[in-house]
């Protein structure tokens, strides 16, 4: 299985001199099954230089996994070049939205408006079909990959996404917060919230262990963390947690914050502690992991 970065960046683009080594786009991940099948992960920003590469292999087929309908995660699909070819085949995944109450449809179909884009759903050339998915049911791409959507914490329903192919695996965050109590410790109500909250982690770490690579939202800093609490995003050391939680070998840190510069985002890096019997990464543009 191989994996390719082509957004990092969490909540705007930030492209320019200070970001130009990590990469200013917003989220999109590439996944290439060994035996050839098109995964990809959100269609932020970063989704216009994949179209870009894979000009050459049309007539095609992907999988789209949207993790959830926030505008980082979505506002590059409108210029995802197959959309517009005949032939191509195109499947969007993604969750029930429970505030509209529509499924994974509405993503494109918002979007492609007069009111905020040239061109409407109709007109594009590819096969398109949405599929919205429930928490734990997997989806079967070819003969030998599975993807599970995993439901995680964020403001708006969000799924994380396992990809079994080949006896290797990923798991891809979207957005996640590590849960918390919001009750104190003094009221009635602490001690059962504080059972569901274990039940819920116990849930998603069953749900992840035996994986190869983690790639997790590492939005903030510790430091950073007491001020951000509710706005849906982990840190580095939550993502630490997660990926010894799942035995991972490889722990790629995400969503980078929109103002923090490649310097810094180095020097926030350095002081980890990587734990034995696994690789910590910072995910860059561009960069490729084989598994």
């Amino acid at each position: 299985m191989k994996i390719k970065f082509w957004g990092v960046r969490g909540s705007i683009p930030v492209p320019g001199p200070k970001t130009a080594k990590y990469g200013g786009n917003t989220t999109c991940v590439e996944i290439r099954a060994d035996s050839g099948e098109l995964i990809i992960l959100d269609g932020g920003t970063g989704i216009f230089q994949l179209a870009q590469s894979l000009l050459g292999e049309m007539p095609l087929t992907a999988d789209i996994f949207i993790t959830h309908s926030h505008w980082d995660h979505i506002h590059g699909l409108p210029f995802f070049i197959p959309l517009f070819v005949p032939g191509n085949r195109l499947r969007i995944h993604g969750a029930h939205d429970l505030v509209s109450g529509c499924g994974v449809e509405q993503v494109m179909n918002i979007q492609l408006q007069y009111s905020f884009f040239p061109i409407r759903e109709e007109e594009l050339k590819a096969a398109i079909e949405y599929f919205t998915l429930s928490p734990g049911e997997p989806v079967k791409i070819g003969d030998s990959t599975t993807v599970t959507p995993i439901l995680l914490n964020h403001p708006v329903v969000n799924f994380g996404y396992r990809i079994d192919s080949h006896g290797k695996s990923v798991f891809f965050t979207g957005d996640h917060e590590p849960h918390h109590n919001i009750y104190d410790s003094g009221d009635a109500d602490f001690q059962d919230y504080q059972q569901l909250i274990e039940e819920k982690d116990a849930a998603i770490a069953d749900a992840i262990r035996g994986t190869d690579v983690i790639i997790a939202d590492s939005t903030y800093t510790s430091e950073e963390y007491p001020e951000k609490m509710g706005w849906g995003h982990g840190t580095y050391e939550s993502s630490i947690e997660l990926a010894m939680a799942a035995g991972a070998k490889i722990l790629c840190f995400t969503h980078h914050e929109p103002t923090r510069s490649d310097d810094a985002l180095e020097r926030e890096f350095s002081k980890l502690s990587v734990p034995e019997n696994m690789t910590f990464r910072l995910a860059k543009e561009g960069d490729e992991i084989e598994i």
